[in-house]
């Protein structure tokens, strides 16, 4: 879901993790601020990828509403997963790209959530 000033997106955490958020209405520890983690846009997606919630760490899956413009910062530090010549100049462009943004299937790099997860987040994560 989106408008012209969030986008909600999904993301898979064990208990703990997860609780946490949900009382603190933000990612808060035991989440990893320093950590690669994984967000989806779809709900299905997540669902799909995290094994209906029953693979072991990605037992909750919560709804995390971000701010447009946090989410677009988030899309324009991505990387494609496959290398695409109308995008970039050369294979070794895209390669050294991918090498730096470790994005993918949008996967914010660690420094992406530990500097903005408190800036973007703009409702409480629900289960």
């Amino acid at each position: 879901m989106f408008d012209e000033r969030t986008f909600t997106v999904y993301q898979a955490f064990r208990a703990e993790i997860a609780d946490a958020a949900v009382r603190a209405g933000t990612l808060v520890a035991p989440f990893g601020m320093g950590r690669m983690t994984w967000i989806k846009p779809s709900l299905l997606w997540m669902m799909y990828r995290s094994g209906w919630a029953t693979r072991p760490g990605q037992e909750h899956v919560l709804a995390v509403q971000m701010t447009r413009d946090g989410f677009e910062n988030l899309l324009g530090q991505a990387c494609l997963s496959a290398y695409d010549p109308t995008v970039y100049n050369s294979q070794e462009d895209w390669r050294q790209r991918k090498r730096s943004t470790r994005a993918a299937s949008i996967g914010p790099a660690p420094r992406a959530s530990a500097t903005r997860v408190p800036s973007w987040s703009r409702s409480r994560p629900r289960a």
